[in-house]
């Protein structure tokens, strides 16, 4: 469903000046004087109170008796819980996904953890000579896939922690290697994938075909989904500082800006 944003018809301009002054108190994480408010919001404190007043009554913004400085009102909470609830990640992916598979000319989907892992709910196939066999529904590998290392890396759930443990030992046995070993070897794995931001796989879950992902984040910094880029060895750059692994980056970015996340300095390095 398509969603106006904005457009050339006439508005209540008073309206419109009035939230530049909710914008600045929903900018800052602590109540502010009117003066400060009026300063950010670029008028005259002597306006800025009038919109002030009209705010405090209908509850968008409150002020303390005591020092008198304002904060966000019991009406601001309530429209903005009631936003986050309206907030899909799969559906608010679908134009970002469309623009990377455009700007990068690869395959690219989005995975969410379901009941039995990382699912693959949304793909773009970019309509290579070389077919990804991956679908809608199709559950991934937590050690193996890029999406999978990416839930791997920065998902917080008990059930991640048992599936890759029987993930792991499944592997051990099929490849009579100690399962230690391959615990170690995935640590060391995740421990990149922290440090980068972004998970890699090369080839190992599916031969010939390389893969990026990186995790979007909710309101809450919950990693929610994971936005996979995939492509065959020898065309699809792995390189961890290639312009492909930043255009990745700021589409995880922006998708979860739009789910309300406000990246910290560790997280979501693209810029």
């Amino acid at each position: 469903m398509a969603t106006k944003i904005a457009d050339d018809r006439q508005g209540i301009q008073s309206i419109e000046v009035g939230f530049r002054l909710l914008d600045v108190l929903a900018s800052t994480n602590r109540p502010m004087m009117l003066r400060d408010i009026a300063k950010g919001a670029g008028m005259p404190a002597a306006k800025a109170h009038r919109y002030m007043v009209s705010f405090l009554r209908i509850g968008i913004v409150e002020q303390e008796i005591s020092s008198g400085r304002y904060d966000l009102g019991a009406y601001a909470l309530n429209l903005g819980l009631s936003g986050l609830g309206r907030l899909d990640p799969v559906r608010l992916s679908g134009p970002i996904l469309d623009a990377l598979c455009e700007d990068i000319q690869e395959t690219v989907a989005l995975a969410v953890w379901g009941n039995h892992g990382p699912t693959i709910v949304r793909i773009v196939d970019a309509g290579a000579p070389i077919t990804i066999t991956l679908r809608a529904g199709t559950v991934l590998s937590l050690a193996k896939s890029a999406s999978g290392r990416a839930f791997s890396a920065f998902y917080r759930s008990p059930f991640l922690k048992k599936m890759l443990d029987e993930e792991l030992r499944e592997a051990a046995e099929s490849s009579d290697t100690a399962i230690t070993t391959l615990r170690r070897q995935l640590e060391k794995t995740l421990t990149e994938i922290r440090t980068r931001g972004i998970s890699r796989a090369t080839g190992s879950l599916t031969p010939g075909i390389n893969g990026f992902s990186a995790p979007v984040y909710d309101h809450s910094g919950t990693m929610v989904a994971a936005i996979t880029s995939l492509g065959a060895v020898g065309e699809f750059n792995v390189e961890w500082d290639s312009p492909l692994v930043k255009t990745i980056l700021a589409a995880a970015k922006a998708l979860s800006e739009r789910l309300g996340y406000r990246p910290n300095a560790d997280t979501l390095t693209a810029s």
